[in-house]
């Protein structure tokens, strides 16, 4: 039974513990008890006469708290009382510290009722650890000690921390003769840095004209002798900190040290990593108080780590239980034991920012909002253990010898997975028992390996895990499609009974990646696409104008967040995560580095790049042969180059067996028909089952434009070429359009789409080119274009009477067979015809199908231009932004 005497100027009250209820024997009258007792909420109780010699009163135990709160009144301890908690970083020198001195020295000014709990100052507890492991090797950690005590003490002239470097000297030292160390040895160094911590800030307070009193919390919080991770004696340490509590001045500021404790005998504990949290909560639950204010250096909860999600979004409100799902699930703001003493008293948490005056941060208290998911948290330092045997099938309690084998060890186990045969179990430990774990594993199983029955145990170090907090599994098919599309794959999976929480094993190179990923997806942030774009001429060059300028209208209306991080020649590359400048041109040509292929690919996993596009632009034959790596590292491909459609029958359809075996996208629109939706229509019709059965038109806008020209004019064909080319129209060397070499391309594209195995040698080409200036430099094709004229003067004269010139591909043959029959060449066609009416560099294709009959489905439009091209490019982008 445990005495506790209590008193203030009204009445003197002892307390004697007797199973769950309380005797309360009143010094004073009966009728001081009776004002206490019905003051607070009609506190019902039974009397007994004789006890101790003095009036008694029995009362339930639940009922004693709003019995002792007029006397806690009194004292100026009340249960509107706040508990204030600074995190490390906060009690950093500098910005840090101060703003904690203001914010406590503010609040007492304010008169509000105030206890603080502090951790040690910036990254003390690492500190002294690292320091702790140098003296237990024999190393020289002299330098380090110095380098703390330095930073400790900074320049406070008043305040004398000579006792406590005095005596961690002497720890260190022992340490360093024995050559190892106990936890019990562990938990006495580490709580210097509270200490430290916690004198400091009490003599800075009183500094100030605040009434500060150091309250070291080993003498209040009892905890049973397991050091490193001690679970704590609530009752006796409630009974300790009421009773120093209802001692304090009522004009006195508590500064207590958090994370640590003591056991029965009065040696030092601590409460396990981030246990400072644990420690302000369990003040909080012990003196009923109105709030338990959390400052740290962030404005609050977030939807995933800021740090590693930029996009990351603070959360208003979170319930108890949501808040205890993310600690359990490695919210590192939060220790996993920190919710459970503010839910038994319904006491709010409020996380908050130090450094921010203006923010609300993150409140967690017992009201419930709308299901949905909350947050992603990581466990970062984790090992993944495979237990692996055949001999496994059908054999019972195999997951409980593994349990009790890990038991025996004192290894906890976070997350397990296995089959419903049980011939593989993965379970996930900390990084830091994963070798134990293993030797446990090996020992219980050793018979087992001998009959085979256990194949192998394996360690999987660098892994991850992520959880999705309020995930629930029907729409889980979204992240999880995203991680897969990005080359993330989950190494386990795991998920709670309710469904409403999900985990996901990864190796640790993919957790930046992976949380960005999912969070774009879970909580439609806009989706971030990275684009990197190859050549930079007409169209390459409009189509990142064009991008730059609809970036923020694109976001908004289709929440697609298009980021060029990279825009490339054949010389030089421009790179930035972040996105590349509008004055691009000039950039590249200033900040541009010379690059391989393997550079940008390198680029965006050291970044963490996700949603990866790469755009060619380029009309290189040798540039194509790169589109298997940019697959395999998790590119899309969106093309204006036709050269990879058009090689050999094998590379196209290994690049397509490529693209299938890694979810990758290709879309080249632009081949054909530079802007006009001609082989995503083609493409539906075969994939609907329609039977094509011919394709016929002018593919080429250059040529359109100059028999649309000639035809109608009386001009001779040189003088129009010329105009052409001024124009414009033509490539450089006007040769490679009168080839018909271009057209013969988007014509084997368009064969191709209708699985064709048709090669490029299959096509027949008339060649608008005279033979004798086939070859020789552009100059002497073009001093010489009186041949050219000569030629084209006598087709258009042996024309029928209302016909016109036109330089079409033709596609027909029996189209379901394994090849078609493939045509380019110059025709005389009606004026009233649809080839016929076609004007200016437009385009038009006539697709003839089974279900259409004679009447072809007609598709019109600009068959060039770099504007129209780019803008076609630049659909195909946001086609694949889109279903990605």
């Amino acid at each position: 039974q445990n005495f506790i005497d209590l008193q203030n100027s009204d009445v003197n009250i002892h307390i004697i513990g007797v199973d769950s209820d309380l005797f309360f024997t009143a010094k004073e009258n009966k009728e001081t008890f009776k004002r206490l007792a019905q003051a607070n909420g009609n506190v019902t109780y039974g009397e007994v006469h004789s006890l101790h010699g003095h009036d008694a009163f029995l009362i339930e135990f639940e009922q004693m708290e709003r019995l002792l709160e007029p006397i806690f009144s009194t004292n100026g301890k009340s249960k509107q009382a706040k508990v204030l908690k600074f995190g490390g970083k906060s009690l950093a020198n500098g910005e840090g510290l101060e703003r904690v001195l203001d914010i406590i020295s503010n609040k007492v000014k304010e008169g509000e009722n105030i206890a603080v709990v502090l951790s040690a100052r910036a990254k003390g507890t690492d500190q002294l650890e690292a320091i702790l492991e140098k003296a237990a090797n024999g190393e020289n950690y002299y330098k380090d000690f110095e380098a703390f005590e330095k930073y400790q003490k900074h320049t406070f002239k008043n305040v004398n921390l000579s006792a406590e470097f005095k005596d961690l000297a002497k720890l260190l030292e022992g340490v360093s003769l024995l050559g190892d160390y106990s936890l019990k040895i562990k938990d006495q160094l580490l709580a210097f840095g509270e200490l430290i911590s916690a004198k400091l800030v009490t003599k800075l307070l009183i500094g100030k004209g605040i009434k500060a009193v150091m309250l070291d919390s080993r003498k209040l919080i009892k905890t049973d002798s397991n050091f490193g991770d001690a679970s704590v004696n609530e009752a006796l340490s409630k009974e300790n900190v009421l009773r120093k509590f209802a001692k304090l001045e009522a004009d006195e500021v508590p500064i207590i040290t958090g994370f640590i404790a003591s056991d029965e005998k009065g040696e030092t504990t601590t409460l396990g990593r981030n246990g400072s949290n644990y420690s302000a909560a369990l003040f909080a639950n012990f003196l009923n108080a109105e709030e338990l204010q959390n400052y740290t250096h962030v404005d609050g909860i977030y939807t995933a780590n800021p740090d590693l999600v930029s996009d990351a979004k603070r959360i208003s409100h979170l319930s108890y239980g949501e808040a205890n799902e993310l600690a359990n699930f490695g919210a590192t703001i939060l220790h996993a034991k920190t919710i459970i003493p503010l839910l038994e008293k319904n006491i709010p948490l409020r996380i908050l920012n130090t450094f921010n005056n203006d923010n609300e941060g993150t409140l967690i208290s017992a009201k419930t909002e709308e299901g949905g998911i909350k947050s992603l948290s990581v466990i970062e330092n984790v090992s993944l253990i495979n237990v692996e045997g055949r001999g496994l099938l059908g054999k019972v309690g195999v997951d409980a010898r593994i349990f009790s084998a890990l038991q025996k060890s004192n290894i906890s186990v976070s997350i397990i997975s296995q089959g419903s045969s049980e011939r593989g179990i993965g379970l996930v430990v900390n990084a830091d028992q994963a070798l134990e774990a293993k030797r446990a594993l090996d020992r219980e199983f050793e018979s087992d390996y001998q009959s085979k029955d256990i194949n192998m145990i394996t360690v999987l170090d660098e892994v991850s895990v992520i959880s999705i907090v309020g995930q629930d599994l029907s729409t889980f098919h979204r992240p999880y499609n995203s991680l897969i599309k990005n080359q993330i794959a989950p190494l386990l999976f795991n998920n709670t009974v309710s469904g409403k929480n999900v985990s996901l094993v990864l190796r640790k190179s993919d957790l930046n990646k992976a949380l960005n990923v999912m969070h774009g997806q879970i909580f439609g942030i806009s989706k971030k696409v990275n684009l990197v774009i190859f050549g930079h001429g007409n169209v390459g060059g409009t189509l990142i104008d064009q991008i730059l300028k609809s970036t923020k209208t694109i976001q908004k209306r289709k929440g697609i967040d298009l980021n060029v991080f990279a825009v490339a020649n054949s010389r030089k590359i421009l790179l930035n995560k972040k996105g590349i400048p509008k004055n691009w041109k000039s950039a590249i040509e200033d900040k541009g580095i010379a690059y391989k292929v393997e550079d940008v690919i390198a680029y965006t996993k050291e970044h963490h790049l996700e949603n990866l596009i790469i755009v060619d632009n380029t009309a290189n034959s040798d540039f194509v042969a790169h589109y298997f790596e940019f697959v395999e590292n998790g590119f899309d491909i969106v093309s204006s180059n036709k050269i990879a459609n058009t090689l050999g029958f094998d590379y196209y359809q290994l690049l397509r067996e490529e693209l299938d075996k890694h979810q990758k996208q290709y879309l080249y629109e632009t081949n054909v028909g530079a802007g006009l939706p001609l082989i995503d229509t083609i493409r539906l019709l075969h994939l609907s089952g329609e039977n094509i059965t011919g394709i016929k038109g002018v593919f080429s806008g250059s040529l359109s434009y100059i028999f649309n020209t000639f035809s109608e004019s009386e001009e001779p064909f040189s003088n129009i070429l010329r105009a052409a080319m001024k124009s414009g129209f033509t490539e450089p060397d006007p040769r490679e359009d009168l080839s018909g070499n271009d057209v013969g391309r988007k014509l084997l594209i368009l064969a191709r789409e209708l699985d064709l195995s048709n090669e490029f040698s299959d096509i027949h080409i008339e060649n608008l080119i005279p033979e004798e200036l086939r070859d020789g430099d552009v100059n002497h094709f073009l001093d010489n274009l009186d041949l050219v004229d000569a030629k084209f003067n006598e087709i258009k004269k042996n024309q029928k009477p209302g016909h016109v010139l036109r330089y079409v591909g033709d596609l027909h043959g029996n189209l379901q067979e394994e090849k078609g029959i493939l045509d380019v060449k110059l025709v005389s066609v009606p004026k009233e015809s649809a080839l016929g009416q076609v004007k200016g560099s437009d385009s038009i294709i006539e697709i003839y199908t089974e279900s259409y009959g004679e009447n072809p489905l007609v598709i019109q439009g600009a068959g060039a231009g770099a504007a129209v091209t780019a803008r076609g490019v630049f659909g195909d982008i946001l086609r694949i932004a889109e279903k990605g």
